[in-house]
């Protein structure tokens, strides 16, 4: 409650301070924010669900730094490896709720339903990369929907292209150490070149392929965890800090 609290705090000071600059863009993130803190809470009482005060913790640390620190105070752009961290953390807690929805199947007495823990760790992890990409989707999306960029585009000194193939043949052409490439277009309607030293601009895709794999790194080091938590339920020390579970009924 005190970490929620500090956050909300923090949040709403930041939105006050976005109002004051007219950036109502980052007004708009403030806002779903708040909105977004409120989940626990609805799952908790309206859904029944028992977060873990862990999992719960977590949750609302990342809503906060994907959001606040990530795209109102520009953390993906000051950070390298602040975009690649909350996606490894996405596909851990993903695998976390993957394995606790099956589990809860799994122990229900009213469905009859009893899966191996293997297929019950195979689900989470492939539940927990079709959210990584359903995400990239929405990125995509509003790309090309909002002229946004947040399949960030990064910088390369080597490209392999059938394009550039002279003989139109299907065999790439391979141009490495680019030293430099020539945009030219039209910024804020006029006709201008912009140069970028030492590479290629690349248009998202090395960022997606990143997120999806380390996405995928966070599923499968869940995914071992909840085995072990399924074979082992009263032993677990760390899964039982991120795997909700159904309330009891008084």
């Amino acid at each position: 409650m005190i970490i929620y609290l500090l956050l909300r705090i923090f949040v709403v000071l930041s939105l006050v301070f976005q109002l004051f600059k007219h950036n109502y863009n980052n007004v708009f993130l403030c806002i779903l924010t708040l909105i977004l803190f409120m989940i626990p809470s609805f799952v908790n009482k309206k859904l029944q669900i028992e977060l873990p005060n862990t999992l719960e913790i977590i949750i609302i640390l990342f809503i906060f730094s994907a959001e606040i620190l990530g795209e109102v105070r520009n953390f993906y752009g000051t950070f390298p490896h602040w975009d690649t961290l909350l996606h490894t953390m996405n596909g851990f807690l993903m695998a976390a709720i993957g394995i606790s929805l099956v589990d809860i199947l799994n122990r229900s007495e009213k469905i009859n339903v009893n899966l191996s823990p293997i297929f019950v760790c195979l689900v989470a992890f492939c539940f927990s990369m079709t959210v990584g990409v359903v995400w990239e989707f929405f990125e995509w999306s509003c790309d090309r929907t909002f002229d946004l960029d947040m399949q960030k585009d990064r910088i390369v000194d080597k490209i392999a292209s059938v394009e550039l193939n002279s003989k139109q043949e299907n065999e790439a052409v391979i141009i490495s150490d680019i030293k430099q490439t020539t945009i030219k277009g039209k910024i804020d309607d006029k006709e201008q070149d912009y140069i970028i030293k030492n590479g290629y601009l690349d248009i998202g895709i090395n960022d997606t392929m990143k997120d999806l794999l380390v996405n995928c790194l966070g599923a499968i080091v869940f995914s071992i965890i909840g085995f072990f938590y399924i074979q082992n339920r009263d032993k677990s020390k760390v899964a039982i800090h991120f795997i909700p579970k159904v309330k009891k009924a008084n």
